[in-house]
Order: C-alpha cells, then sequence, then structure tokens
C-alpha cells in the first residue's frame, strides 16, 4: 500500500512530516509513500525521509495547491491499495493492517475507520463518524450526508482503497475541501467501515482550516463535493453514465 502525501514543506510542519513518517515506520505491513513537494525543494526535507528507500518524491516546479499536488503524486503509486494523508497528521501502530486485512478478507473496494483529534498537549478526543460501522453498498455512505452543511459522512484520510478506485475518485479541483470529493470512492464499490480510529488529525494553530479566511469558501467547497457525490451515486444507480 502507498500513503500520499502533499507538502510545502513550511518551517512550521517539518517536525510534523517527520512525525507522519515515525507513525509510518511502526506499521507492520509493508507500505510505500509518495511526497509531493508543492512547489518547494527536496533540501528541506526531513533526514528520515530522504534515508527511508520506501519514501519518494515528486518535485513539483512551482505550487499548484494541495488539490493537483496529491492528484499527481497519484499517478507514481504503484501498489494494489492507497492512503491520502495530510503532512501534519498520524496514523496509529495497527491503522494499515487492520484495515488491509479487512480488504483482502471480504474483496470489498475501500476500507475505513474512525480518526482521533490530536491536541497541542498530545490528548485525543475520538471522532465518530455519521456513517455507522459495518459493510456499505456502493453509494449508501452517501445518504449519511444529507445536506452540504452536514457532518461529512466519513473522514477521507481514514480511507484504504484499491488504487484504481482511486484514480477514479481522487481530488476534486478546489483550492480547499478537496478531500470531501475524495469520498466519492464510496460510490464505485462496496467497503466497510471499521469502528477503531485508523487516524490522527493533529489540531494546531498552523493547521489550514484554522487560518483567516477559511470560512470564506467553504460552504462553496462542501456544496461542490456534496452535489458531485449525489450526482455520481445517482448517474450510477440509474445506468446512465
Amino acid at each position: 500500500m502507498t500513503v500520499v502525501v502533499a507538502t510545502r514543506l513550511r518551517e512550521n510542519r517539518l517536525d510534523f512530516l517527520a512525525a507522519l513518517h515515525a507513525s509510518l515506520t511502526q506499521q507492520s505491513v509493508p507500505w510505500e509513500a509518495v511526497v509531493a513537494l508543492d512547489g518547494a525543494t527536496p533540501d528541506h526535507l526531513p533526514a528520515p525521509l530522504t534515508q527511508d528507500p520506501r519514501v519518494r518524491t515528486l518535485t513539483l516546479p512551482r505550487p499548484v495547491g494541495a488539490a493537483c499536488a496529491r492528484n499527481l503524486a497519484l499517478t507514481q503509486v504503484r501498489t494494489p491499495y492507497v492512503n491520502w494523508a495530510d503532512d501534519d497528521d498520524l496514523f496509529p501502530d495497527d491503522a494499515m493492517a487492520v484495515r488491509l486485512d479487512a480488504l483482502r478478507s471480504t474483496g470489498v473496494g475501500w476500507c475505513a475507520g474512525w480518526s482521533e483529534d490530536l491536541h497541542p498537549d498530545g490528548t485525543t478526543t475520538l471522532w465518530r463518524c455519521p456513517t455507522p460501522p459495518g459493510r456499505h453498498e456502493a453509494g449508501a455512505v452517501w445518504t449519511h450526508w444529507p445536506a452540504p452543511d452536514d457532518t461529512i459522512p466519513l473522514g477521507p484520510t481514514t480511507i484504504l482503497a484499491r488504487t484504481e478506485l482511486v484514480r477514479a475518485a481522487p481530488m476534486g479541483g478546489l483550492v480547499q475541501g478537496e478531500d470531501y470529493c475524495s469520498l466519492a470512492v464510496t460510490c464505485l464499490a462496496p467497503g466497510i467501515l471499521l469502528p477503531v480510529p485508523v487516524y490522527r488529525y493533529r489540531k494546531h494553530p498552523g493547521q489550514m482550516t484554522a487560518q483567516r479566511g477559511y470560512d470564506q469558501l467553504e460552504t462553496a467547497a462542501r456544496t461542490h463535493a456534496w452535489q458531485y457525490g449525489h450526482a455520481l451515486r445517482s448517474a450510477l444507480r440509474t445506468g446512465s453514465v
């Protein structure tokens, strides 16, 4: 499996990126990572990443934004499964194994879990998404997102999915909320939601959602992603694609 990360190697996030890598080294299953350098040079990449042969970088000549950087990095994936990640987050030790086992044993297209908010003091708060645990047929997850302003049905970075499905439903062309669109992978195949935390979402002042002006486009981004997912679900159910 491959973890795809986009980063601009900002100084205040380098330690977070190193911590993300450290959490990957604790996984019990084979993994690779593709790190898209969004207009940054490899010079400031933390040493543990440069020294790890499992980590490959894609250097983009200018900043293109998280959505584009992630999608371009997706072209470099060479494993059957893929997981998105942000450069400031972490994976619990069994995050990969528990989902990979579910994928292999059931033959579904994707497997997700709950996430935890990781606070600056090191404590965590569990986030249970609106989608209930268990198996979900293709498109069913979107029924748990009734309106754009409602809580999204799954954490996008909690999803481990077959690579060909992620390529068919990648990041959306948005300047923020691009990962909402990636939830559309759940429209393409049945999947399983496990009632265990598989991702740690770091809360800190430098995160994108904490920046000034973020709320200005949040409603528009949510509306676009919501319409996209529901339209895709409807088209696939009626056979009009």
